[in-house]
């Protein structure tokens, strides 16, 4: 009987001590390799193969202990892939919350309304930590790769901004995107008036895109837009810039001419009437309601005022004047 009482008090008495310093250890900040540390854990990674890859990627703890404190944590069923970030001051206690919790160290990019296709591709291939398996393939390929075959792929992406964790592909965030804008485009189209003067998805998507270039003033938008569905309906041609600054592509040096206005494109909308085959820059969601929704207007022309606003004509008269005014002004004449 007293050796049973004996044993009973050692292990009680090992237990206590042994929970103590779980108790000290899961509440120490762990020995790191470098100041801060990423940890990739991949989906269906086994505990074991969890607690390799924390100690892999440079906390200074045996991998056998990390898989213990996971299991008796109770909370391994709870761990989650991702990317995460450990620093100095970090406890075990703290990783066990972010694998758990899924807290991960996320990055972001922002794509910018009235950006071009191209300039999307550059800010992809330089952002930080994607994994970027879209750089070799052709813009062909990439929208085929998205569900898209033979889509253009100017004005598909919805501007906004993304985050994303380390390894990410660089095609998810191309399709998160792309689905974005699908449904933003679907939403404008769903509140269209019923006098516009554009009968398709794609078209509405093609107007917004130019409305995005023409003015960045949320006052002028839906203006500028009735001057663009006025001279639809009319059968003039749009004469909008932007649109020929677009398919002059390479060749654009900053300075328009009036031989580029002449100069035949299937973007020239002063020598071809009716919207341009494509997009011409990813238009944000006040461009696409500004397309399907435009102001009540008689006006047929703009001319920008130099301020940000634009001027509105209902003739040319009016127009040619409001010209003559605001360039010389513009020219400090």
């Amino acid at each position: 009987m007293r050796l049973i009482k004996r044993i009973f008090w050692t292990v009680l008495t090992l237990t206590l001590l042994l929970s103590g310093v779980s108790g000290w250890w899961v509440l120490t900040p762990m020995p790191l390799r470098t100041p801060t540390i990423d940890i990739s854990i991949e989906p269906q990674t086994p505990v074991r193969g969890i607690a390799q890859a924390v100690a892999d990627a440079g906390v200074d703890a045996p991998p056998l202990v990390l898989y213990t404190f996971f299991r008796a944590s109770g909370q391994s069923r709870k761990l989650r892939a991702g990317s995460y970030e450990l620093s100095e001051g970090n406890t075990p206690l703290d990783l066990l919350r972010k694998l758990t919790r899924g807290e991960e160290s996320l990055k972001a990019i922002s794509l910018i309304d009235g950006w071009t296709f191209r300039q999307f591709r550059t800010a992809l291939a330089k952002a930080e930590g994607l994994k970027h398996d879209a750089t070799e393939l052709s813009d062909d390929e990439l929208m085929s790769r998205l569900g898209m075959p033979g889509v253009s792929p100017e004005g598909r992406f919805f501007p906004d901004t993304y985050t994303y964790g380390k390894g990410t592909s660089e095609l998810h965030v191309m399709q998160r995107a792309a689905n974005a804008m699908t449904k933003q485009l679907a939403a404008a189209w769903g509140q269209r008036q019923p006098d516009i003067q554009i009968k398709t998805l794609d078209e509405a998507l093609i107007l917004a895109s130019i409305v995005e270039k023409e003015t960045g003033r949320e006052s002028d938008r839906t203006t500028i837009s009735r001057v663009f569905h006025n001279r639809l309906g009319l059968g003039m041609p749009l004469q909008t810039d932007p649109t020929v600054i677009y398919g002059m592509f390479d060749s654009f040096d900053g300075n328009l001419r009036r031989a580029d206005l002449r100069t035949d494109h299937p973007w020239n909308t002063y020598t071809r009437k009716g919207l341009p085959p494509t997009p011409i820059s990813m238009p944000g969601r006040n461009a696409l309601k500004a397309a399907v929704q435009p102001a009540p207007s008689n006006a047929l022309y703009f001319v920008a005022k130099g301020d940000g606003t634009s001027h509105f004509s209902a003739t040319l008269e009016e127009h040619n004047s409001a010209v003559n005014r605001y360039q010389r002004k513009a020219s400090g004449q």
